[in-house]
């Protein structure tokens, strides 16, 4: 469970709360805007995050669909991941560190590669 402490403009003091259900929704969310890329399928999706005093640090596992650049992909995702959990949480994102696992080849390409 992570913990964001805020005191609000009118002084009132509080805390938000966000369990890791919540970043992960955000990371999934931000990943489905990448084009070219899916996340693994499962409970976990491919995704193991750490909360540590510095930020958040995510892993994040991926299959990359045939024709996409793998470093092009990977950074668009490390920026989308970034910029999004910390505009919807207001915390800090250490590090995020992608791993492609697989290349997603659709029925034409392979069709097209038989011919």
């Amino acid at each position: 469970m992570a913990l964001f402490r805020r005191v609000s403009p009118d002084g009132h003091k509080g805390k938000v709360s966000y369990n890791d259900g919540i970043v992960s929704g955000i990371i999934a969310l931000a990943v489905s805007e990448v084009e070219g890329v899916e996340l693994l399928p499962g409970k976990k999706r491919g995704m193991k995050l750490y909360f540590e005093k510095d930020g958040i640090y995510a892993d994040i596992s991926v299959k990359v669909d045939y024709g996409y650049t793998v470093p092009d992909v990977a950074f668009k995702i490390q920026q989308t991941v970034k910029h999004n959990v910390e505009a919807m949480t207001k915390y800090k994102v250490a590090k995020v560190d992608v791993y492609v696992v697989g290349v997603e080849i659709s029925e034409e390409q392979h069709a097209a590669e038989q011919n």
